[in-house]
């Protein structure tokens, strides 16, 4: 089995991400550290080691989804002792995020032992849909729609463009009203993208002047965040695992 594909399926991470560990030369197999992409593993009999610790294929896969809230990085651990993702989901299995959402944003996150599901989920090649609930200051006018659809540019570069629509147009709550008590409106919008650029969807609404209230992924796919509180964990279904294939 290729050292990639061992690593996805021990639940390290995706085969796009094992290639980065193993030329960064973090992987050892039976003492020797490995930088080449093609290396082959016997799973039965190599010793594979991430970091100091033994990796295994484990006997079963299993896919949850969270409803990440504000404050926690989508990692395993951290060196300055934040929070993160897994404080959250009550596992044995060694499971990783599949993507990241950042430490402002919430929403649907996904977490898998498994590598070749999160592969399908990440890959741009695969085209799935990710969904976000975006609340701005103000109202959007149809010029700044018609530049988040075709994409942004920043520093020369254009960004990928969204599927984007107003879902409402509400008043400001009153405590949240500034200092002259006018009635400030926040525009709610659905923002749909596939490649999920760093902080794409952020930067994209700085660049036409908008303040980003709230943003939170509502949709990967055809699974939903559905009725989960924050912070709250739940198996994928059967159906929804199957979905991606």
């Amino acid at each position: 089995m290729r050292l990639n594909k061992f690593l996805a399926q021990s639940g390290v991470c995706s085969r796009r991400k094992a290639d980065d560990l193993i030329k960064s030369g973090k992987i050892v197999v039976n003492g020797a550290a490995i930088t080449e992409l093609g290396f082959q593993v016997n799973e039965k009999k190599d010793v594979v080691e991430v970091d100091g610790e033994r990796v295994k294929l484990p006997e079963n896969f299993v896919y949850f989804k969270l409803n990440k809230p504000k404050g926690y990085l989508c990692t395993s651990s951290d060196n300055k002792g934040r929070k993160t993702v897994l404080d959250l989901v009550k596992t044995d299995a060694r499971i990783f995020c599949i993507g990241r959402l950042d430490y402002d944003t919430e929403g649907l996150l996904l977490l898998t032992n498994d590598g070749d599901f999160a592969e399908k989920l990440i890959h741009p090649s695969y085209e799935i849909e990710k969904e976000y609930h975006c609340t701005i200051e103000g109202e959007i006018k149809e010029s700044e729609l018609a530049v988040l659809r075709k994409g942004v540019v920043i520093d020369g570069k254009r960004l990928p463009g969204a599927k984007v629509k107003v879902l409402s147009v509400e008043d400001e709550p009153s405590s949240h009203r500034h200092a002259d008590k006018k009635i400030h409106k926040r525009t709610k919008l659905s923002v749909i993208i596939h490649e999920g650029l760093n902080r794409q969807i952020r930067r994209s609404f700085e660049a036409i002047g908008r303040k980003i209230i709230l943003l939170k992924r509502v949709r990967i796919g055809q699974i939903r965040l559905g009725g989960l509180s924050r912070g709250e964990f739940k198996p994928l279904t059967e159906k929804e695992v199957l979905c991606i294939d």
